[in-house]
């Protein structure tokens, strides 16, 4: 009996710790989780603004000069000519997509998201090299507190009791959803 008290308070104390260890990493997974999840909505990792300006007839004029008519640093990174009518002009952040023969200019300026990109960029494993490794040491946390939380509390609130037919909601859930969406 004294082995099982052990055991279950050496059970508490680990997955307590772990847990602690793991709450940060948890907390910018399931943000970029749910930012990634409606991807399809919005872009979690960028904010767009876009607005027309209009200069005048630029025929003729460098990339330097229609920047210098819109008002903007004339450094640009490149160029290209995607038609006879449209130069766009590629400066950081923005784009300038000039229509040459009526100078109308449709201005596109792309920020990064603070703090969400970041999310992201570790979530879906950018970084590769050494975050490949921190990744899949929290994934195996992530298991150890699963399973190690299954047999933390004894009795009929315990796995025993109740807590079976959690589990296995939890598993029948994402396997409903498979059946739902996969093709037969």
């Amino acid at each position: 009996m004294a082995k099982k008290n052990r055991f279950r308070k050496w059970l508490r104390i680990i997955h307590r710790d772990m847990g602690y260890l793991c709450a940060g990493l948890t907390v910018i997974y399931a943000v970029s989780g749910i930012a990634v999840n409606h991807i399809h909505q919005w872009n979690p990792n960028v904010t767009v603004e876009q607005y027309t300006q209009e200069i005048g007839p630029v025929e003729g004029l460098s990339a330097e000069q229609v920047l210098e008519k819109l008002g903007k640093p004339t450094a640009h990174k490149s160029t290209f000519r995607s038609d006879s009518r449209t130069l766009q002009i590629f400066a950081g952040e923005t784009t300038y997509a000039v229509d040459l023969p009526t100078g109308t200019v449709d201005v596109e300026i792309t920020k990064t998201r603070a703090i969400l990109y970041e999310m992201n960029f570790l979530h879906l494993n950018h970084a590769k090299k050494w975050w490949t490794w921190v990744s899949d040491v929290f994934a195996v946390c992530l298991i150890f507190l699963a399973i190690s939380g299954l047999f933390m509390i004894k009795g009929r609130k315990g796995f025993f009791g109740r807590g079976k037919w959690f589990t296995l909601a939890g598993i029948v859930l994402p396997l409903f959803f498979l059946w739902l969406y996969l093709p037969a």
